[in-house]
């Protein structure tokens, strides 16, 4: 199929070459005037597992997305006069003739190894030592650089010479004849991959509707299958399409998948983070019938408190319902009234966190449900609306700088966000100055927010201090909770206690204000 592609594009040359775009940071596409098919893209999309080159019509644009791209469209200019295939394997080359002018481009070659999860592209010097093959030459630039530490076998490096893949020992089916192929009547049709160069699964499966069968051929029927085999050496069409077609539609999918993923990593963490904050209410259930335990316990003790002798572990005291008695553990250091109140105190406790956590879980539950929907949408999604979507999605994004995520308060001061304890740490004890701000959610794992008010140290509106505070609750443990307490003071009033982790501290002269868990809008 490559070599078919190849052959077509060599029909064409020498053509003029218009220019280089990039889509993508893994596809170079050279515009080409003068073609058979008219003026269009030859596409070059080397991100593994699914490399592919093409000749499109499409309208791309793109400028250059990394070294690489800056260095194939600084070097690689010039009139495309030739291109190469090594034997029927995945490697190919395009000679590139040069420019002449103020500063004159050489001539190069861009050489394509279109090999799965190996795909490489790399710019080599035109011209080869003595007694060089082909397909060597010094490497001046490669997409990927391979070392020693990731193959053995095989480097290929910047600045190095380029040795070729080990070639495959295949039969050639451009010149394959029927006593050359006598060993493959015994092999079924869709092994004939394994001894005959240039079929992949793809191809394999045509070669098997055009023979008309899929077994073992033998001898009365092996002038069969190499009459299909011609065929496909002509015209390595496939059901699905001709080879243009389907390769383009093979980047469009690769494209896709990647968007995909990226799209739903995200989604997959937020479920996870949903499910496990869903487990919370189920336990915060389970909590409330240990509440109502405790109740009864802490009642049962004050009723009979001047029954409980001082110093025990354990008292069987009457239960309140008159039907039997009910055995106790107790703090033999607390009295039985205090024995009482600790556990009322636990009661509350898990009353509370299943008042909070119930208020939350209908929220949950939509945002579950939400998050769901969108992954089932993305599974369903074409490349179009991938790309909007992940378009809009970086639109979305804060600002990201060195330290911290950046916001701006309604007056325009700036806010900055720690996204982990590092940057908690670097925020708090060396961006921030003694009169800025600091704002944390009280009683939860989060962020510092630093709000920068300059040398004067002005004082903060009420809405800063609620945006602030806004922001300090939503990225902490209580996000998506409501009269999240936040603390706020200066910095000078914040440290770190000797020997703490990175982003522990104390502080004090914070005032507090109780907002809800949710990033604030505009």
């Amino acid at each position: 199929m490559l070599s078919r592609v190849l052959r077509d594009l060599a029909g064409g040359l020498p053509a003029r070459a218009l220019g280089w775009v990039f889509p993508d940071e893994t596809t170079a596409a050279l515009l080409l005037e003068g073609m058979p098919a008219g003026t269009g893209n030859l596409v070059l999309s080397y991100r593994p597992p699914q490399p592919v080159v093409y000749f499109s019509r499409e309208r791309l644009r793109g400028e250059p997305n990394n070294p690489f791209q800056q260095m194939v469209a600084n070097k690689v200019r010039g009139d495309l006069l030739r291109v190469e295939q090594l034997k029927l394997d995945r490697v190919f080359q395009l000679h590139f003739g040069g420019e002449e002018g103020f500063v004159s481009v050489p001539p190069a070659r861009l050489l394509f190894e279109v090999t799965g999860r190996n795909a490489n592209l790399l710019i080599l010097e035109e011209g080869r030592a003595e007694g060089e093959e082909g397909f060597g030459g010094r490497i001046l630039h490669a997409a990927r650089e391979i070392t020693p530490a990731r193959n053995r076998f095989r480097t290929t490096r910047s600045g190095g010479q380029y040795t070729p893949p080990p070639p495959y020992q295949k039969l050639d089916p451009r010149t394959l004849t029927v006593t050359e192929a006598a060993p493959l009547a015994d092999l079924p049709l869709s092994r004939w991959r394994e001894q005959v160069d240039g079929l992949g699964p793809l191809l394999s499966a045509e070669l098997g509707r055009r023979a008309g069968f899929t077994g073992v051929p033998g001898p009365e029927r092996l002038p069969q299958a190499l009459a299909a085999l011609t065929s496909l050496v002509d015209d390595p069409s496939v059901s699905e399409g001709v080879m243009t077609d389907g390769a383009r539609e093979a980047a469009r999918t690769e494209k896709a998948a990647q968007l995909r993923k990226e799209l739903v990593g995200p989604l997959d963490k937020r479920l996870t983070l949903l499910t496990n904050q869903l487990s919370d209410v189920t336990r915060a259930e389970e909590g409330i019938e240990l509440a109502a335990q405790e109740r009864t316990e802490a009642d049962i003790l004050m009723a009979y408190s001047h029954q409980v002798p001082e110093g025990v572990a354990e008292v069987t005291l009457p239960d309140l319902s008159g039907e039997g008695e009910v055995t106790l553990t107790l703090d033999p250091l607390l009295s039985a009234v205090q024995n009482a109140e600790k556990r009322y105190s636990r009661a509350r406790r898990r009353e509370d966190i299943y008042e909070r956590l119930a208020e939350r879980e209908p929220r949950l539950r939509a945002e579950y449900a939400e998050a769901q929907a969108r992954v089932q949408a993305l599974e369903t999604a074409g490349l179009r609306e991938l790309e909007a979507l992940a378009a809009q999605l970086e639109t979305e994004k804060p600002e990201k700088v060195p330290y911290g995520l950046r916001f701006t308060l309604p007056s325009g001061l700036t806010a900055l966000v720690g996204r982990n304890n590092k940057e908690n740490a670097t925020l708090t004890h060396r961006i921030g100055r003694s009169m800025d701000y600091w704002f944390h959610a009280q009683g939860y794992a989060g962020s510092h927010v630093l709000v920068r008010t300059g040398s004067g140290g002005r004082e903060l509106s009420p809405p800063d201090i609620l945006y602030a505070a806004q922001l300090a609750a939503a990225h902490s443990k209580a996000r998506g909770s409501s009269n999240v307490p936040v603390d706020y003071t200066r910095i000078k009033h914040v440290w770190r206690p000797k020997g703490a982790a990175a982003g522990k501290v104390n502080y004090t002269g914070q005032k507090t204000v109780f907002v809800d868990g949710d990033l604030p809008e505009g």
